[in-house]
C-alpha cells in the first residue's frame, strides 16, 4: 500500500524533530523536514498528501507559502502551525481554505494526529472513487460492452471513438431494440465529461403536459401540485451529459422551448425568472425518420438543425451477420456468470436456429430469449427447440397491401387498443411508445 507522505516545513530543528516523532511508531507514514518554504517547493514532485507549514519561516511566511501550494494543487490539505496566536491570521487563513490552523501548545499533537487522519480518510475515498470511475469506463469500453465484428458495426464504432472526443451534440437512430442508450452511455463514459452525470430520460413515458417540467423544472406554485422546487434535468446533468431517449415523441409546442434552451445555453424553471446557464452535452435518440416527420409537420427543421450534430444509425440485427451468434454467446456467458450457473453452449441446429431468425426486437430480443433458454435448458447444450420466439403478427393484422409506415403504425396501434378494450397504458407499456403519443393519435381521430 502507497505510504501516506507528510511534509513538514519548520525552521526550528527541535520541533521539526518533535513534529515528525509523532509519526514514527506507523509505517503507514512517510515524513520529509524542510528548513524552509523554498526547498519544500523544489521537492514537490514526491507528491505529498499533507502540508505542515510554520507561519514565520525565514525566506516567506505561512501565507506566502500556502498561496504557492494552493496554485500547485489546491486539493492538498495544508495545516498552518503558529507559536503565536493572531485571530485576525487565523481567519485570514481559514478563509482561504487552509485545513487546520494549529498553535504550538501542548493540544498540538493530538490536534494534528485528527488532522491527518481526517486527511488520509479524505485520500483513500478520492482513491476509491477514480477507482470507481475507471472501472466504469472500463464498463463502458465500446469493444466490451458493445460486441460487434460486421463491418457496419466497425463504422458504428469509428463514429462513436469521434463522438466521444469531440464536444458535438449526438443523434442516435435506429429500430427498438438496437441499444441505443448503451451506446450513449458508452460515448459519455468514455469522453471528458465521464466524471460528471450522465441522466437518460425517454420522452416516449412522460405525459405531454409533465415534459417541460421534467425537462426544465419548476418553482413551488408554478401549478397546481408543485408543492416545492424541482430541477429539471437540464440543471441535474450540468457539467455531464443529458440522453433524451425519443426525442420525436415531444409536442410541437413544447419543440420550440427546447429549441431556445439550446440556443441560450440557459434555462429557466416552469414559474420563475432565474437564467440558469448550462453546460450539458445532448444526446438524443429516436427510432423515428425526423426528415420525414419534418416533412409531415411533427417536427420542427431549426430544432432538428440544432440536435443533430453527429449522427449514428444503429443497424437492426438482420443486418449484422455473424454479429448474432457473438452476441447471443456473449449474453449467454454473461448471464451464466451473474447467476453462479454452470457453463453452457449452443448445439449447431440452435446456432442455425438463431442465424435464421429476424429478431423484429432485434439486440433486447436476443438477449431476452437467450436468457430463457439459459434457465430452461437442463443440458449443457441449449437445443433449438429450447430457444423461444415470440409468434409473428397473424396474416389478417398485417395485410399483403403496400402501406406507409405511417399507415402501419398506426394499424398496430388500433390493433392492440382493440385487444386490450382500449387500455392505453397497457398498450403503451407493450408496444414501447409514449402514452402521449397514443393520446395525441386518439385525439386527432386517428386510431
Amino acid at each position: 500500500m502507497e505510504p501516506f507522505r507528510i511534509f513538514i516545513v519548520e525552521d526550528d530543528p527541535w520541533y521539526s524533530e518533535l513534529l515528525a516523532y509523532h509519526f514514527s511508531d506507523a509505517e503507514e507514514y512517510e515524513v520529509s523536514r524542510f528548513a524552509d518554504g523554498r526547498s519544500c517547493l523544489k521537492s514537490l514532485h514526491q507528491q505529498p498528501d499533507l502540508i505542515t507549514v510554520d507561519y514565520r519561516l525565514p525566506d516567506m511566511n505561512g501565507l506566502e507559502l500556502f498561496d504557492q501550494l494552493r496554485r500547485w494543487n489546491p486539493q492538498v490539505p495544508i495545516v498552518i502551525i503558529s507559536g503565536q496566536e493572531d485571530v485576525k491570521t487565523a481567519l485570514e487563513l481559514l478563509r482561504k481554505g487552509v485545513y487546520e490552523y494549529l498553535l504550538k501548545d501542548d493540544n498540538t499533537r493530538d490536534t494534528l494526529l485528527k488532522a491527518v487522519l481526517r486527511a488520509k480518510e479524505t485520500k483513500n475515498l478520492r482513491n476509491e472513487i477514480e477507482q470507481l470511475k475507471a472501472e466504469l469506463g472500463k464498463r463502458y469500453d465500446f469493444g466490451q460492452i458493445i460486441q460487434g465484428n460486421s463491418s457496419v458495426m466497425q463504422k458504428v464504432f469509428e463514429l462513436m471513438e469521434k463522438a466521444a472526443q469531440a464536444p458535438i451534440n449526438v443523434t442516435i437512430t435506429g429500430e427498438t431494440g438496437t441499444g441505443k442508450e448503451l451506446v450513449a452511455r458508452a460515448i459519455h463514459y468514455n469522453s471528458s465529461r465521464k466524471s460528471m452525470p450522465f441522466l437518460a430520460l425517454n420522452m416516449a413515458t412522460i405525459p405531454a403536459e409533465l415534459m417541460e417540467s421534467e425537462l426544465f423544472g419548476h418553482e413551488k406554485g408554478a401549478f397546481t401540485g408543485a408543492t416545492q422546487r424541482k430541477n429539471g434535468r437540464f440543471e441535474e446533468a450540468q457539467g455531464g451529459t443529458l440522453f433524451l431517449d425519443e426525442i420525436g415523441e415531444i409536442p410541437l409546442t413544447l419543440q420550440s422551448k427546447l429549441l431556445r434552451v439550446l440556443q441560450e445555453r440557459e434555462v429557466t424553471r416552469v414559474g420563475g425568472s432565474e437564467k440558469i446557464k448550462l453546460d450539458v452535452r445532448l444526446i438524443v435518440a429516436t427510432h423515428r425518420n425526423l426528415q420525414h416527420e419534418i416533412q409531415q409537420g411533427n417536427f420542427r427543421e431549426d430544432l432538428y438543425y440544432r440536435i443533430i450534430g453527429l449522427p449514428i444509425h444503429l443497424p437492426p440485427l438482420r443486418e449484422r451477420g455473424g454479429d448474432v451468434l457473438l452476441l447471443a454467446r456473449y449474453f449467454l456467458d454473461e448471464f451464466l456468470k451473474q447467476n453462479n450457473l454452470r457453463p453452457k453452449s449452443f448445439t449447431r441446429d440452435a446456432m442455425q436456429k438463431l442465424q435464421s431468425h429476424s429478431f423484429p426486437g432485434n439486440v433486447r430480443e436476443l438477449k431476452s430469449v437467450v436468457e430463457l433458454a439459459a434457465v430452461m435448458s437442463g443440458q449443457a447444450e441449449i437445443q433449438a427447440e429450447e430457444l423461444s420466439f415470440a409468434p409473428p403478427p397473424t396474416q389478417d393484422f398485417l395485410s399483403g397491401e403496400e402501406k406507409t409506415l405511417r399507415e402501419y403504425e398506426l394499424m398496430i396501434i388500433r390493433h392492440y387498443l382493440r385487444k386490450y378494450d382500449q387500455n392505453v397504458l397497457k398498450v403503451s407499456q407493450l408496444l414501447d411508445i409514449g402514452k402521449s403519443t397514443i393520446y395525441n393519435l386518439l385525439k386527432n381521430r386517428e386510431v
